[in-house]
């Protein structure tokens, strides 16, 4: 079996933990506290971008602080038949934050961000209940988010 894994070393490995904490980290910075100099930074990043290591460069926002106030996990099941046109539907509505296909006890999850409980029951009953093939829908509230 070819397993499809980029070869990094420790650097790379240092570089990505520090981009992980902040993707605005200017390359100097991190040439300094990892003591290499800039070019190497900017090299290594562009080699681990054609890598396809980093895909890309995003930011955190957090969902209240834009008047998003629920945001919930939605289990959604399909006709087996349907699953990618379904999934592909859902990746067009911009409060689904994101969408993958899963095995376990659903075979689409999703992320929802809404202003409220009202918007996302309107959400699911008429947007998301009507799509063919969708079968059964289950969300989640988030309460607290700890980690990610």
């Amino acid at each position: 079996m070819v397993k499809n894994i980029a070869e990094i070393d420790e650097l790379d490995r240092k570089i990505l933990k520090l981009l992980q904490e902040d993707a605005r980290l200017p390359f100097l910075e991190i040439a300094k506290k990892l003591k290499v100099s800039e070019s190497t930074i900017r090299k290594r990043v562009q080699a681990l971008k054609e890598k396809g290591v980093i895909k890309r460069f995003t930011i955190e926002i957090d969902p209240a602080k834009i008047g998003l106030n629920t945001v919930a996990i939605v289990g959604i099941d399909v006709d087996p038949p349907k699953l990618l046109e379904v999934a592909q539907k859902l990746c067009e509505f911009k409060e689904i934050r994101c969408v993958a296909t899963s095995t376990g006890d659903h075979m689409i999850m999703t992320e929802i961000w809404t202003e409220d409980g009202r918007e996302l029951t309107r959400l699911i009953s008429e947007k998301i209940g009507p799509i063919e093939g969708v079968k059964k829908i289950c969300p989640a509230i988030i309460l607290e988010r700890l980690k990610g």
